[in-house]
Order: structure tokens, then sequence, then C-alpha cells
């Protein structure tokens, strides 16, 4: 029998006192079933999640966060209109970033929700409210510019991603909605083309798109992308005065998604010519069942191609493999994650420093979050490169799971804004039943910011980490990048009917840290899918570019890695998507370098 090292052993106890909590509680609730009061979303009424309750390790946090979005000039307010009750309403929106004029700073795109749909299905947005595109002036100042750019999309809008899908060095745009998609070409000017029926990604059937993803998914050196796409929503006025029963709430039948059956999801082939062809169908990930919300293209397997993960709302998530030849291997069940809760976010991280890809969702309410341990590396295959997919969802043993009963989660971001080295997760929340008291509106609730403590595991500590943190919100989308250059990451979190918040984070000065840009040349321009391991001494850290999404968001491709008390790393080794293997030797911290493929 293999040696089980000190690290699976406490997974191993970890997982099976999860399991013994999991038939405790329910044992309690079938000895007290007759007495239990009925459930009320966003409300407690038993002390389950007080229960999990613990003291932060030697009563310190070391977060610190400040909200600065009025500051930065990013002011104007999500959504245009009163709401209507229908489900396209309320789902989005996201937020994308990435440096459109190549003056180093990064910029941001946020999606917006032009207005109502109205009762009789048709989309009509003249003057509803336009997607945003806020240009980077440093000093932490944006200007908006969407106007002039040529992005000020009237939809309502779902996921966006930046993408250099021609590989001219400047990144172009993806931007999905209830109805289309749309690709905008950056001009290289600071404006960018209408291309989406040009380029072939406009045609085809109008469908409900959600989350977008651009990988390089048959490694030919230039961008693919994938586009999940929710219900197939018709707008019925009739509808709207029919209700269903969520948890013993009564909701409009126009907001359930069970109310309507799923449409496929899309996979973009880049022919190479300016055009795309759709081959989700023929390469096995079209997932018609499943009602999807985001996906995330990452290297799971560590075989060198990237694979597809998919989030489903009320349906089976998926897990396909990439085989290598332009096809995928459906394994979600093999894998143990088709998960049939409501997920919405993703987030992906290496959590056990083992080198492999582990896997954070976000779900609907009463769910509680998942967190998926990657086994691949553990005694089973013993590292084995050829070793099957396996996950285990660990999320109540360290903290994220049951605490979050209360929630309904969207946006999810893995990211280091104390750089200690550990990653530390923040989660939107936002419900979706509306307000009692004024129907027009959702209601809202406290975002999580968990610290990762290591070994006692993750500790929400949004209140006293972030001020604004306190008041709740309706999240959607989040997106990171370090968009003031010091080092450390950021947030931005996207309100539904509200402001936005751009949260800075303010490390420790006496923690070390590294960022890395990479751009491709044999390899994609972007670097996606280019999987990056840095070494301090016996501590490793590995990040993929592009591999987390979030919720319909894209967070910046560039690489920030917390070092700690380090002085610096080591070694730095790339895994190019072309697959080429590069390595550095010792390298400072506190500083940000620009990597370029060797051409040989």
């Amino acid at each position: 029998m293999p040696t089980l090292t000190p690290r699976r052993r406490r997974l191993r106890r970890a997982v099976f006192s999860s399991g013994l909590l999991s038939v405790g509680l329910v044992a309690g609730w079938w000895a007290t079933r007759d007495r239990a009061q009925p459930y009320v979303p966003g409300h407690e009424t038993e002390d389950i999640t007080r229960s999990l309750d613990r003291r932060l390790p030697g009563g310190r946090n070391p977060l610190r966060m400040s909200e600065t979005a009025a500051a930065a000039g990013i002011v104007e307010p999500h959504f245009s209109g009163q709401r209507t009750s229908q489900l396209p309403e309320d789902m989005g929106s996201g937020a994308a970033w990435a440096d459109i004029d190549g003056d180093g700073d990064l910029d941001l795109y946020v999606a917006n929700l032009a207005g109502p749909l109205p009762l009789d299905g048709v989309l009509r947005f003249e003057r509803g409210a336009p997607h945003r595109l806020y240009r980077n002036d440093g000093g932490g100042r944006f200007t908006e510019i969407a106007a002039a750019a040529g992005v000020a999309r009237r939809a309502l809008g779902m996921g966006v991603a930046f993408g250099d899908y021609d590989n001219d060095g400047d990144p172009d745009l993806l931007a999905s909605a209830y109805g289309t998609l749309a690709l905008y070409r950056n001009r290289g000017d600071g404006s960018f083309e209408d291309v989406s029926e040009a380029s072939g990604v406009g045609a085809g059937e109008p469908f409900y798109g959600s989350g977008v993803a651009w990988a390089d998914y048959d490694r030919d050196g230039d961008l693919d992308f994938y586009a999940c796409a929710y219900v197939d929503y018709r707008g019925d006025p009739a509808a709207r005065q029919r209700s269903s029963l969520q948890y013993g709430a009564a909701q409009p039948f126009t907001l359930n998604p069970s109310s309507y059956p799923p449409q496929p999801n899309r996979l973009y082939r880049n022919r190479g010519d300016g055009r795309f062809e759709e081959v989700a169908r023929r390469a096995g990930v079209d997932n018609p069942m499943g009602r999807s919300l985001t996906a995330a293209w990452c290297d799971f397997d560590a075989d060198g191609w990237p694979d597809l993960y998919v989030a489903n709302d009320v349906s089976d998530n998926a897990l396909f493999r990439n085989r290598g030849d332009g096809s995928f291997e459906d394994i979600s069940y093999a894998a143990a994650v088709a998960d049939y809760r409501g997920a919405m976010g993703i987030a992906v991280a290496d959590l056990e420093g083992d080198e492999d890809f582990d896997i954070f969702l976000s779900h609907w309410i009463a769910q509680e979050n998942a967190l998926y341990l990657n086994l691949r590396g553990d005694d089973r295959g013993a590292g084995r490169s050829d070793a099957p997919l396996m996950f285990v969802d660990t999320a109540d043993s360290v903290g994220l799971g049951q605490i979050a009963l209360s929630d309904i989660g969207w946006g999810a971001v893995f990211f280091d804004p104390d750089n200690d080295g550990r990653s530390d997760l923040f989660v939107a929340n936002g419900s979706t039943f509306e307000d009692s008291a004024d129907r027009s509106r959702l209601k809202p609730m406290k975002h999580r910011l968990f610290w990762n403590a290591g070994a006692e595991g993750f500790f929400d500590v949004a209140e006293p980490s972030c001020a604004a943190l306190a008041e709740p919100q309706v999240g959607r989308g989040v997106a990171a990048a370090d968009y003031d250059g010091d080092g450390d990451v950021d947030l931005f979190v996207l309100h539904h009917s509200g402001r936005p918040f751009l949260l800075r984070s303010e490390a420790p000065s006496a923690n070390g840290w590294l960022k890395l840009r990479l751009q491709g040349t044999r390899s994609n321009r972007d670097a996606i899918g280019a999987r990056v391991a840095l070494s301090a001494g016996k501590r490793r850290w590995i990040q993929m570019v592009g591999a987390s999404p979030s919720y319909l968001s894209q967070s910046a491709y560039e690489l920030n890695f917390g070092l700690g008390a380090a002085a610096g790393v080591d070694a730095i080794e790339i895994t190019w998507p072309s697959g080429a293997v590069q390595t550095l030797g010792a390298t400072p911290a506190r500083q940000t370098l620009k990597i370029v493929e060797p051409a040989d």
C-alpha cells in the first residue's frame, strides 16, 4: 500500500469527519422533523451556520481592502429602468480586464442590462443603458470611453472576455447577451470594429448567451472560444401571472430556470482567416442538457491539453477531457464533479500546493458552496500523468460549505490580497428573490471574503477587512486585476441595479510578490493556457493563464504571485501552450516581468 503523506492523512480525516458531520445532521433532522419550522430563504431558522463560527488563528485578520470605485471614476449604475420579473433581467452581468491601448495599465469593460425586457420579448434598447469601457489613466483614475471606442453596446448583457484572436498584439472583445453574441476587433488605435457578422460569430439561431471563455483548445497557435447558453426563454405575458415554489417561497414562473428547457452550448474554432467555425456538437461539448452559466478552461490532468469544466444551473455540471484530437470525452461522473445543484461561479487554483488545479463553485441558496480538490497527484495515482481524474468535495471541512447555506453565490475569485503565498477567496452574493416590500427590486446579501489560514481552513473576514462589505448588495460578476500596479490584486464587483465596488487591496509591505506578463510567439499571443511554476526553497506555486472565469467575467491575464517572506524565487518554469518549456533562474521579488516565448 502506498505511504500516505501528512497532507493526505489530514485530507482523509477531514473528509471522514465531514461525512460524520453530514450523517449527524441528517439524523438530527430525522429525529426532529415533525417539530422543524419551514425554511425561509435568507432567514436562519436553526443554528447550523452560526455553529460554524470559529475564532481566527491568533485572533488576527491580515486582510485589508478599501472601496474606491467613486474615487476612481467608476460611478455608472448597472441596469436601466424597472424590472418586469423576467429571467433575462436578473442573471447578468460580468466584467473583463485588459490593456486595450498598450500603455501598461489595465482597462475595464463592464457589461450592462440596457433595460427591462419588453413583455412581448422583442429586444428594443435604443435608449437603454450601454456597456461601459473604462480607460485606466493611471494614478487610480479611470475615464469612461465606450461610445468613442465603438463598444457602447445596448443589450441584456451577460458574459464578457478579452482575447487577441488575430494575434496582432491588441486584445479583442467578446460579449454575450440574451439573444446574440458580439465580437469586436481592436484596431490598435483605441477603437474597436464590430466583426460579429464577418467573423461568423453573430450567425446562427438567437440564443441566451451567458459565460464566454477563450482558449487554444487545439493548440494551433490561435484562440478559440466557448460560449455557454442558459435556457430557451420565451417572453409570455400570461406566464408572468403564474408562480412556482422555491423553498416554500412563491416566485414568478418567469424567474425559475426550471420553467424553461436548456439550450446547447457553442464552441467556436478559429480558422485563422478572421472567421470562426461552430463545432461544439462535433467536438462533444455542446452539453445540451445543461443550463450553463460559466465555463473554465484548465489542464486539470496535466497532459498539456486544456480541459473544459462547465457550471450548470439546476442540471448536472460537466467536465470534458481534451483528447488532443479536436474532440473531448465527458468524464463528469467518473471524476465525481457532475453535481446537480445551482452552480453559478467558478474559481480555479492550486490550493494544496500539490501542483494540480482545484475547483470552487458558488451555488444557489441552501445548497452550500463546493470545493473540489483534485486528487490526480494523490496516493491513487502517485502523480502519474496517466492517472484518471478524480475530485472530492471538501468545502465543509475547510469552512466554505455550510457557512454559505443562506447565500446565493455568483462571482468567485481566488486571489492573494495580502501576498502571503496562500490563495484567499472572494464570493459575491445577491439574491434572486424579490423584495416583498418592492417587487421591482431583488433582495441584497452580504459578500464573503475568505482568508486562507492554511491548515486551519478558511475564515470569512469580509466586514473587518473592508467597511463597504458590511452593506448587503445584489452581487453578480467579479473580476480580479492589479489595476494600480502596486503588486497586489484588486477586485471589481458588479452589483445588479446598483453601483459597483472597486476593492483595492492593501497588502502588508513585508510580503514579497512577483508579477508575470507572458507573450506567446508560437503560442497564442495572450499565452492563455500557459502553466507557470515558481520555486522558492521548499515552496512551489503554480498558476495557469486564463483558467479562472469567476461568473460571466474575465480577470487579467497577467499572473500575480504572493511570496510571503521570500525575497525572491529560485526558479521560474513556464510551459507554453505550444509545448515549449522555458526556465528562468533566481529572480528577486517585487517586480513585474514581461516574458516572451522563445521563437526557437
